[in-house]
């Protein structure tokens, strides 16, 4: 979620289906007259403009971000997905603008949350709280946040669903998945469908707010004698259907800490990616959402705030098994063990080796460098990084390589990911070596 304490605005959420597709079609033909502008200019400056060229244009990526930043919902959460997923991937420019949907601050007008807090509390709800914020403190593509403190006492933090988000996720999915085909982005080829159903599946669970209330609790049982993380207290007087409450925990953004000094950082990222371990192998549940909104720092207790659980998903054994033989070729500097792993996991298109080993080698042998280290690894150095980018589009150029991995493997790689993310954002340096063999033998 973002922090609304930075400048924001009213826009009320389009909840009608007739307002939502109207909401689209401004976007497809926003990106239309971008994509002749941008034609245009590089015909009249001599090129001959490619497709994709005209697509990804910045203008045509402001548009997206600010329209999906309206709609929110799942068509916003799919944009923050592209921009966590593909963002090391894009050109800078691109990533930073759709990486700005992690950051918008638009919210509710006052009259849409009082319709919902009244269909969900009563028409009298306020006299429900000795005081309760109308603007709220934060907002995400789902719902928004607000602070309010209960007559006897109690200071919670209330997450309100945005009206007709849940009734919309279903027909966002397919509308971005119609724009992503109708651009050319996506090959004939490339079956999305399992993917989409997965997105759908899980953004239905995220708008289920008694679900999340349930597993807030089973994290919480989970992480109940470990020092350094804080998980909310589910208020269960004022959850409901469309409404969460929990306790409000203080904390400032987690990437402010890349102020801090050297060893605050690194001692931070290590436990997030310490858990992230636990997750995957020892509690076989894994909250799947790496936002670094999900994630805040409470100076005073020297904590890590948990936030934001509807994205939590089981683990399967089977992709425990995936990662574990994977890492384990990693570990051994198996660079054919590596490759053959990351193909039997999904994670590879089998043309892709095929097709382009000597590149698949190349990019192995980088990552194995890195990390054939036993002291700290350098989050901060991220020069292999565009090595990567260089390597990967050599492949990215040829359709029949693309490939989509499977749909749980996914939604656990996005969660390694980001988390990778959140340690160079802070720039930390980390025994990773050392953590993976501990997470392995355990």
């Amino acid at each position: 979620m973002s922090d609304t304490s930075k400048p924001g605005r009213h826009r009320a959420v389009p909840s009608s289906r007739v307002s939502r597709l109207t909401g689209f079609g401004r976007l497809a033909t926003g990106l239309a007259g971008g994509m002749m502008a941008e034609g245009a200019r590089r015909l009249a400056s001599g090129e001959l403009p490619k497709l994709e060229d005209m697509i990804l244009t910045p203008g045509n990526a402001m548009r997206l971000a600010d329209r999906l930043s309206h709609l929110r919902g799942a068509a916003m959460k799919l944009g923050q997905m592209i921009s966590m997923d593909a963002g090391d991937m894009l050109p800078p420019e691109l990533a930073n603008i759709l990486a700005s949907l992690r950051d918008k601050a638009n919210f509710m007008p006052p009259r849409q949350l009082q319709q919902m807090l009244k269909a969900e509390w009563g028409n009298d709800w306020r006299k429900k709280f000795a005081e309760f914020q109308v603007r709220p403190i934060a907002a995400a593509s789902i719902g928004q946040v607000h602070k309010a403190v209960t007559h006897d006492g109690r200071t919670l933090a209330i997450k309100v669903q945005y009206p007709g988000i849940r009734e919309s996720i279903d027909a966002d999915v397919d509308n971005v998945a119609t724009l992503l085909r109708m651009s050319n982005m996506i090959p004939d080829q490339l079956d999305l469908f399992p993917l989409l159903e997965a997105a759908k599946a899980q953004l239905h669970e995220e708008a289920d707010y008694q679900r999340e209330g349930a597993q807030m609790q089973r994290y919480a049982q989970l992480l109940e004698d470990e020092k350094g993380f804080i998980v909310p207290t589910l208020d269960t007087e004022f959850t409901g259907d469309r409404v969460i409450a929990m306790s409000f925990e203080p904390g400032v953004p987690i990437e402010s800490l890349e102020t801090a000094d050297q060893d605050k950082r690194n001692d931070v990222a290590e436990r997030v990616i310490r858990l992230v371990m636990r997750e995957l192998f020892e509690f076989g549940v894994m909250q799947t959402d790496p936002n670094f909104a999900n994630f805040r720092y409470q100076p005073e207790t020297d904590s890590i705030v948990l936030l934001d659980f509807g994205a939590t998903r089981d683990v399967s054994d089977a992709i425990q098994n995936s990662y574990r033989t994977l890492l384990i070729a990693a570990l051994n500097d198996d660079r054919d063990g590596v490759m053959a792993a990351s193909v039997e996991a999904g994670f590879v298109n089998p043309a892709a080796l095929e097709r382009h080993r000597d590149v698949m080698e190349h990019m192995t042998d980088i990552i194995l460098n890195e990390f054939d280290n036993d002291g700290p690894f350098d989050f901060g150095d991220r020069a292999f990084v565009s090595v990567l980018r260089d390597e990967g589009m050599r492949i990215a150029v040829d359709r029949e390589a693309w490939h989509v991995p499977p749909a749980k493997t996914l939604f656990v790689q996005r969660k390694v990911s980001g988390t990778a993310m959140l340690s160079a954002r802070l720039k930390a340096k980390v025994p990773v070596r050392s953590i993976l063999e501990e997470a392995l033998k355990s």
